[in-house]
């Protein structure tokens, strides 16, 4: 009985050190090229061969598909990459994670703890960053192999007790086998710690003839949809197309296990994947894994197109803003993790994105506002202060994003970039404020039955029509070079403002207009003045970051209005 207790605390040492040593190994591998990676996925063409290449190669050097499809999902949400790209990348990650199985085959645990006694050395020894985070890799690898020793050895007393006996030759339902592989996951976190356990079990000298590759087979099934897991957390509480993303990770895995369920059925896939290495039952398994997701990859790459829509039947838009439901479209909590995982450039692209969105609403609300000054009714105002509660919302909620944002410590132009987002951000907020009193002085001039003479009537529509212009270089015009353009139309605004209030004194005194219509018009004109000050706000804060775009084309937002017919 102390040899079993001893040999599960063996076992359970060796699962410790095990599954830390992967993690280790993936943090540290993605500390060291991890911008560089990331740059590399988020500028990912659509080509299908070489998504599945860079998905394969990341994993492989990073040692975790979780991390890469964690990643994917994030540039997904953030607005980098669409489904199929993120698709071709998820696709190549279930190809490279086999790289840790295929290691752990080659049983060179014998020189491991060489291995590990100079990369923990390098760790002591090192001061650059970058070569400390080599130097855990090293230490890392040899941890991994030092365990698997140690946990082979484990395996010996608890491969022969009659309780392990009878469980595996118990085993025999493939549905029940694919769920023990998806449970491995749960318990242990990792796709690699089960198979790990697996190979560790058929290594040691009483369990290598307790499992077949037959039960194996489904066990390593269950390994890849319960490695699925990790991403559908990951998507939650992200866009629509983030959880999409994740369920095209799911959807993959489980197509390619009823694929190969059947298969196995039909032909002697089992026996096949056998003759490879009909003497190495440890290999057995490791390329039973790197067989079912190049075949689940081959058989799958084609189809790419119909598991997108696929996707899209399962999780329709909601709706969105058509159905007034206020959300963020490319910012999620996922984001903010310690570590950025998307990095600093692709969150900066969300922000952007997001932005882009507010500032779309708030020139289509400041074009609205004058036409609600022209012709005013309940619809026009109705529609001004739903988008006004809107544009507070993106800026609460993008506020709170860069604050925390800029807590990480960030390279100087990423900060100022950040810096330069949260002024653009006030100032659009600012925008929506103006186009607000705008529209509630066309209700106080109706309130009040009064009417604006024709030409003040005229000047408003040549307000309109410079806002509108103004609105449209904003959004159409490269974000470091808009500022130039503005500074000319704010200039304009402002001789256009002064003009008017010298037209405004003439007709009062001419008898044309009321003093009380006077006093509104002047109100009007004070927020059409602030309003070139913001919108040139923007472009110089634009014109200070690193911002390539706000994700959006121009947009001609256009309110025309109908002739007044109000009096006073």
């Amino acid at each position: 009985m102390n040899g079993v207790v001893t040999a599960l605390l063996g076992l359970c040492s060796g699962m410790a050190i095990f599954l830390y040593s992967i993690k280790m190994m993936s943090g540290s591998l993605e500390a060291v090229a991890g911008d560089k990676m990331k740059t590399v996925l988020g500028k990912l063409t659509g080509n299908r061969f070489l998504g599945v290449a860079i998905g394969a190669g990341v994993t492989a050097l990073i040692q975790s598909s979780t991390a890469t499809t964690v990643m994917v999902i994030g540039f997904v949400n953030a607005g980098l990459m669409d489904l199929y790209q993120a698709l071709w990348i998820i696709m190549g990650a279930n190809i490279g994670t086999n790289i840790t199985s295929q290691l752990i085959a080659f049983k060179i645990g014998d020189y491991a703890a060489i291995l590990a006694l100079i990369g923990v050395l390098m760790c002591l020894i090192v001061k650059n960053k970058k070569m400390r985070g080599i130097s855990e890799v090293v230490a890392a690898l040899g941890f991994i192999f030092v365990s698997m020793n140690l946990m082979t050895s484990s395996m010996d007393p608890l491969s022969e007790l009659d309780i392990v006996k009878d469980m595996f030759i118990n085993l025999k339902n493939p549905i029940l086998e694919i769920l023990v592989g998806v449970l491995f996951v749960v318990i242990f976190q990792s796709s690699a710690g089960g198979l790990g356990v697996l190979q560790a079990l058929v290594m040691s000298s009483a369990g290598a003839d307790l499992i077949s590759l037959e039960q194996a087979m489904f066990i390593i099934f269950g390994l890849n949809i319960g490695t699925c897991l990790h991403a559908v957390i990951a998507a939650v509480g992200g866009s629509r197309n983030a959880m999409r993303a994740a369920l095209m990770h799911l959807l993959f895995n489980v197509i390619g296990t009823v694929v190969f369920s059947i298969a196995a059925f039909i032909f002697p896939v089992a026996g096949l994947v056998r003759s490879l290495s009909p003497d190495d039952v440890a290999r057995q398994f490791a390329n039973m894994h790197l067989v079912f997701n190049l075949v689940s990859t081959a058989l799958l790459l084609p189809c790419g197109g119909l598991i997108v829509k696929l996707v899209n039947v399962i999780l329709p838009d909601k709706g969105g803003d058509a159905e007034g439901v206020r959300y963020l479209k490319y910012l999620n909590p996922n984001m903010l993790s310690p570590n950025l995982s998307i990095g600093v450039q692709a969150l900066i692209k969300a922000l952007a994105n997001e932005i882009g969105r507010m500032l779309v609403m708030a020139g289509g609300n400041v074009q609205k506002s004058f036409a609600a000054v022209l012709d005013n009714n309940e619809d026009i105002q109705n529609e001004i202060n739903q988008t006004e509660e809107y544009i507070d919302y993106l800026n609460k909620e993008i506020s709170f994003y860069i604050s925390h944002i800029m807590v990480f410590d960030l390279e100087e132009e990423d900060a100022l970039t950040m810096s330069a987002l949260f002024k653009i951000t006030g100032n659009i907020e600012r925008m929506g404020d103006h186009a607000t009193n705008i529209a509630g002085y066309a209700n106080l001039l109706e309130d009040k039955g009064l009417r604006l003479s024709d030409k003040a009537q005229a000047e408003v529509r040549e307000m309109m029509k410079i806002t509108e212009e103004a609105y449209a270089t904003l959004i159409g015009t490269k974000p470091n070079s808009v500022h130039i353009r503005m500074a000319q139309i704010e200039q304009k605004i402002d001789d256009m403002t002064d003009d008017y209030r010298e037209h405004q004194l003439e007709r009062l005194k001419s008898g044309v207009c009321s003093g009380e219509a006077c006093v509104v018009y002047s109100e009007m004109l004070t927020d059409f003045e602030r309003l070139g000050d913001h919108m040139l706000n923007v472009a110089e804060a634009a014109a200070e970051s690193n911002v390539k775009s706000f994700g959006i084309e121009a947009v001609k937002v256009k309110a025309e209005p109908a002739e007044s017919t109000a009096t006073a």
